[in-house]
């Protein structure tokens, strides 16, 4: 008895009376579910430039609850992966962009996501860029984005050598011939290898077109054929022939490569040099103290003194899924204070119309480095409403590659002049029949 009663005692202390399972099991129904921790909105954010993650992290402190990721991609990958992605309705929420308007039809417009004030904001301090974000339409009035800095071409002046030759330097308001016939003149007291380089870029062409009167793109996004055009060709054309210029640059190779010899002016083997403001951090690097040089106005034509805009602008794509915290990065971005340090990072010249009045400072560049970036910021507000036009044109790329490929093969002897334009303007009318 004793035992039977311990063993059914024990076994009684062991397992749970069915009345409480049926209780404990009814409890855990009326019980609510555990309720999963809410996960913060997160969008992609990609950047050629490394320490522009420094603005991401300055956003999720301001902005306790979002999530920015932050890629960095290379400037090919802006080129040729990103658009592949926004037409497959991928890719990041938010990017660098370098064809302005190409892209147009994947932005996403942020004036619904920011108050009327912060529109009237984007549109004086961005007027210029917004319109060729916007892919040349005239009657829009989206808001696509914004770009704190903007590059410049530019010309870049060997000093010494000038002094070397004894020759004062073109002064402001200096034609295109005034300091062609000055560079010939230094080259030829100082036996420097040449007079003029210009890249093979017909981004930096368009400059001097543009300065004699070419229209480029018309009202009806067509390509426009002139005599603005027809006159800088020529005049290219004749630097080439009486070695102003070389001819082992635009005339040594074909199709559509891009091909800077910059490397000639950091040597001293050029007295001009038409490039662009991204080359100024190689003067520092490269060159330091070996001569001395300066970036100079625009040469000037019978239209005005040019210097095409380009660069990067960020935008937000309509794939996104957190519209509401793309628009509120962009005007972040925007912010004066966070421009002002974004362009002190990387030594840009600012693209916001309060910054261009105010100028900036870059406490970590030299003296002549500031001077230039100076001397650039100070042409802004020169650069013509066509420039902005013809850098957001959707075709733009289509005209530049065709210029850059037939005024090759005017300097090869493979065309004459008459019919390169010809060529020029089928090639570009080609592009866009294609992409319709």
């Amino acid at each position: 008895m004793t035992a039977g009663g311990a063993h059914a005692g024990g076994a009684t202390g062991c397992r749970t009376p069915s009345w409480l399972a049926r209780l404990a099991f009814a409890v855990g129904l009326l019980a609510p579910a555990a309720v999963p921790a809410a996960q913060p909105e997160t969008i992609t954010v990609q950047h050629i430039h490394a320490d522009e993650a420094v603005a991401v992290r300055k956003f999720m402190r301001e902005n306790p609850g979002t999530r920015v990721e932050f890629r960095q991609v290379s400037f090919q990958s802006l080129l040729e992966s990103l658009p592949v992605q926004l037409a497959s309705g991928e890719g990041p929420d938010i990017s660098m962009v370098a064809d302005w308007g190409g892209l147009s039809k994947y932005y996403l417009d942020i004036r619904p996501y920011i108050g009327a004030r912060e529109a009237a904001y984007f549109e004086r301090q961005f007027g210029n860029i917004l319109g060729p974000m916007r892919g040349g339409d005239p009657h829009g009035n989206e808001i696509y984005g914004m770009a704190g800095a903007v590059t410049l071409n530019g010309a870049f002046v060997n000093v010494t050598l000038f002094k070397q030759a004894h020759v004062e330097l073109p002064p402001p308001g200096a034609t295109w011939d005034d300091w062609a016939a000055a560079a010939r003149k230094v080259a030829r007291a100082t036996h420097t290898e040449m007079a003029m380089e210009m890249d093979r870029s017909a981004h930096r062409f368009a400059s001097l077109a543009l300065s004699y009167g070419a229209k480029l793109v018309d009202g009806q996004g067509h390509f426009v054929v002139d005599q603005g055009l027809r006159t800088a060709v020529e005049k290219f054309v004749a630097w080439h022939r009486d070695g102003t210029m070389p001819m082992d640059l635009w005339g040594a190779v074909g199709g559509t490569t891009h091909l800077d010899r910059f490397s000639d002016f950091m040597n001293g083997n050029v007295v001009f040099y038409f490039g662009g403001s991204w080359s100024l951090f190689l003067m520092d690097r490269n060159v330091g103290d070996a001569f001395d040089w300066k970036v100079v106005d625009a040469p000037c034509g019978t239209a005005g003194c040019v210097l095409m805009p380009g660069g990067a602008a960020m935008a937000a794509f309509r794939h996104t899924k957190h519209p509401e915290l793309c628009a509120r990065f962009l005007a972040f971005l925007a912010r004066e204070d966070n421009m002002r340090e974004a362009l002190a990072r990387h030594a840009n010249i600012p693209a916001a119309t309060s910054l261009v009045e105010s100028g900036v400072e870059y406490p970590n560049d030299s003296e002549r480095v500031r001077e230039a970036l100076a001397a650039f910021t100070r042409q802004m507000p020169n650069v013509p409403r066509q420039a902005y036009v013809f850098q957001g044109w959707r075709y733009q790329r289509a005209a530049l590659n065709s210029l850059t490929t037939r005024i090759s093969q005017i300097l090869t002897h493979e065309l004459d002049v008459d019919t390169a334009l010809a060529f020029v303007k089928k090639d570009v009318e080609l592009a866009i029949e294609a992409s319709r």
